[in-house]
Formats: structure tokens, C-alpha cells, sequence
């Protein structure tokens, strides 16, 4: 259970900057512009790099791939849930309007209520695999002896 204690954490932070910035969104009305949840790959992102690097730093010469991607994967993961039950919750009963004018901003009054916090998770769950991978370049060791890795 140790080695979950640092993914869980930055998870976690993850999640609340990311219910954060949605609620400041939220507050502008620009919560139903999908443009703006790109920013949440940068928030996960961001989790999802300094976790590996701290548990680089942690590990030491003992630090390999599958650590650093089970840290990213954990991170991500952690994020992606607690934020899905958030925009669950938001959007069931803080404003029960918000998947109605989510629909009508996007798709001309298609109803889609029942797949969108399905499509968050899997949106989430799809950028933290593939940042994991990402970042799992820049953390891996070399066979070139001559090359340094960050």
C-alpha cells in the first residue's frame, strides 16, 4: 500500500484542480464549452509528470518503467474518478439544467444525458494512459551508456 501513497496524493490534488478550474468555469457559463476540458490534460498532466518524478527521486537506482507507470497510471486513475463522481454530482444535482444546455450548445437538442459521465471517464481514463506513456519516455532508463535520462 506504500507505493500507492504518492499517486494517490497527486491524484487526489489532481482532482481538486480539476473541480476547481470546472467551477470556475462554471461561474463565467463556459462550463458548457467542450474546449475548455483541454485544459484538464494539462492539470493531469502535470500530476501525472511530477508523480513519476517524485517517485524517481524516491526509488532512486531502483526506479524502473513498470514503477513509473504504475505512479502515472494511479495518479491519473485517482483523478479521473474522483472527478467523474464530482461531474456526476454536479450535473445531477447541483445544476440539473447543465446536461440540457450541454446538449443544446453541442448537439441541437440531441439527448445524450445517459453516456456523458461514461464519455468523462473514458476521456480521462484515455489521456492518462497515453501522458503515462508520454512521460514514461522521459523518465526511462537507457541501453545507450553515452545517454543521460532526465
Amino acid at each position: 500500500m506504500k507505493s500507492f501513497t504518492l499517486p494517490i496524493r497527486f491524484g487526489v490534488a489532481a482532482s481538486g484542480s480539476l473541480i476547481g478550474y470546472f467551477l470556475i468555469l462554471s461561474l463565467f457559463d463556459l462550463h458548457t464549452n467542450v474546449f475548455y476540458s483541454l485544459f484538464n490534460g494539462i492539470i493531469t498532466g502535470f500530476a501525472i509528470y511530477e508523480a513519476i518524478k517524485y517517485r524517481k527521486i524516491e526509488e532512486g537506482v531502483n526506479f524502473n518503467y513498470s514503477k513509473g507507470f504504475s505512479t502515472g497510471i494511479v495518479t491519473g486513475f485517482t483523478a479521473t474518478l474522483i472527478f467523474t463522481v464530482f461531474f456526476a454530482f454536479y450535473a445531477t444535482e447541483i445544476n440539473q439544467e447543465f446536461l440540457s444546455a450541454l446538449s443544446k450548445a453541442w448537439f441541437k437538442n440531441f439527448t445524450f444525458e445517459g453516456i456523458v459521465f461514461f464519455t468523462v471517464a473514458i476521456m480521462g481514463f484515455a489521456t492518462t494512459l497515453v501522458l503515462t506513456l508520454t512521460f514514461m519516455q522521459l523518465f526511462k532508463g537507457s541501453n545507450n551508456p553515452k545517454k543521460k535520462t532526465v
